[in-house]
């Protein structure tokens, strides 16, 4: 990590404060509600062993989401005037949206050039994100240092080409996984101050994911339509699948039913598959016009969101994600920014997704519309990669082509 560190100052801060919180994680006072464990590999598959295991319905392990009006019951709607927040046909559900502020002291420039991932750290001991440019760098923005850490950005060089995704396991913090279009992945490793060689291939590495709770596969879309099941403990794969006709742009897993993932292809769909019964047919086919961005679950995992260039976002429900409902959405970015991809918030009532009049739209999942407007003079470039806290509701942050990071929060 000594070699690859490319920032200014020292980035010893930065590990100690990583030590600190594995620590804390590997006892469990990382993760609200959580056991701390899922280190094993409960449920994995292999090659040999997909065929063997059980079937369950697509929509097994659904739970009601909780209703948005918890979250703002103790809050009072702010006066248009003065909140920076563009409405549109608000109502008494959006205050808790409405109240997210941008202040100042949140934004910071984390990574040069165009970022096309950003990550919270899953953990409520330090407010952290992780971002990956195009580059090849993965910066890392502590937003409540210590003093003597300076300005909290500490920026690393591990890869020579953009990065496709960045991997984060709440039980091991210590370690994070990337991956990138030079056809490596790596794991940083905090404790031992390395970037180790995870995997190397001859095709491009776009995309990067892993099951809940399981640190010890990683799933990657290699190639041209490939999905790569890379077992860290055999250091080897296990199952390699063509899933798509074209790259894979991003890999979710269903939080409550790990089996199941969707996948975003450029050639235009969107997949639902089950690990346990996977086949030349998805269980599930959404279709675009043209490349499909995204596809992210919802928290409770009873929708999918996909963001195409078609200018529309997808919401599919039902028990099998056959309701489909596309809601118009503009789209287009230039080649200076990465492409829109909407992100679900904090429960299944509203998705967040850049605007290229520098803001961030919220759509309504049950209105089917972009139903409020969050800016900020603070803002003076476009949003086009978020993340929501996990742990921390009303923590939003958007990253730019310019490597800048934008972090809404509550008040």
């Amino acid at each position: 990590m000594g070699d690859a560190y490319d920032g200014s100052g020292s980035g010893d801060a930065f590990l100690r404060a990583m030590w600190r919180v594995s620590k804390k994680a590997e006892m469990g006072g990382s993760v609200k509600g959580g056991s701390g464990g899922g280190r094993g590999c409960e449920g994995e598959i292999s090659r040999d062993s997909v065929a063997g295991v059980s079937e369950s319905p697509i929509g097994s392990g659904d739970i009601k989401t909780e209703d948005s009006s918890e979250f703002v019951s103790t809050l009072k709607m702010e006066d248009s005037s003065g909140s920076g927040i563009k409405r549109e046909g608000v109502d008494d559900s959006l205050e808790f949206i409405s109240s997210l502020t941008l202040e100042e002291e949140n934004v910071a420039r984390v990574v040069p050039g165009r970022a096309m991932v950003v990550k919270f750290l899953p953990t409520t001991e330090l407010r952290m994100v992780a971002v990956g440019n195009k580059y090849g760098n993965v910066g890392f923005w502590n937003m409540d240092p210590k003093e003597e850490e300076g300005d909290g950005i500490y920026l690393y060089h591990p890869h020579s080409g953009p990065i496709g995704g960045i991997s984060i396991q709440p039980f091991n913090i210590a370690k994070i996984f990337t991956c990138c279009y030079d056809g490596f992945v790596r794991m940083m490793d905090a404790e031992k101050e390395i970037f180790d060689l995870v995997h190397a291939s001859d095709d491009a590495i776009f995309s990067l994911s892993q099951r809940p709770n399981d640190g010890s596969c990683l799933y990657f879309g290699e190639g041209r339509g490939g999905l790569n099941i890379w077992d860290l403990r055999v250091g080897k794969s296990t199952a390699f699948w063509a899933l798509h006709e074209e790259r894979i742009n991003t890999i979710d897993f269903k939080s409550q039913d790990s089996f199941v993932f969707a996948t975003s292809s450029s050639e235009g769909t969107a997949c639902i598959w089950d690990l346990r019964r996977m086949g030349p047919e998805s269980l599930q086919v959404i279709e675009h016009e043209r490349a499909v961005h995204s596809a992210y679950f919802s928290p409770s995992g009873s929708c999918l969101a996909t963001t195409s260039f078609d200018n529309t976002i997808c919401i599919a429900s039902g028990d099998n994600f056959e309701k489909t409902s596309h809601v118009f959405h503009n789209n287009q970015t230039s080649r200076w920014i990465s492409t829109f991809r909407a992100i679900w918030g904090w429960d299944d009532s509203y998705i967040f997704i850049g605007n290229t009049k520098r803001a961030v739209d919220v759509i309504s999942r049950t209105q089917r519309k972009v139903v409020i407007s969050l800016q900020s003079p603070c803002m003076s470039a476009i949003p086009c990669r978020f993340d929501a806290h996990p742990l921390e509701v009303g923590v939003l942050a958007g990253a730019t082509g310019g490597g800048q990071v934008y972090t809404w929060t509550s008040r």
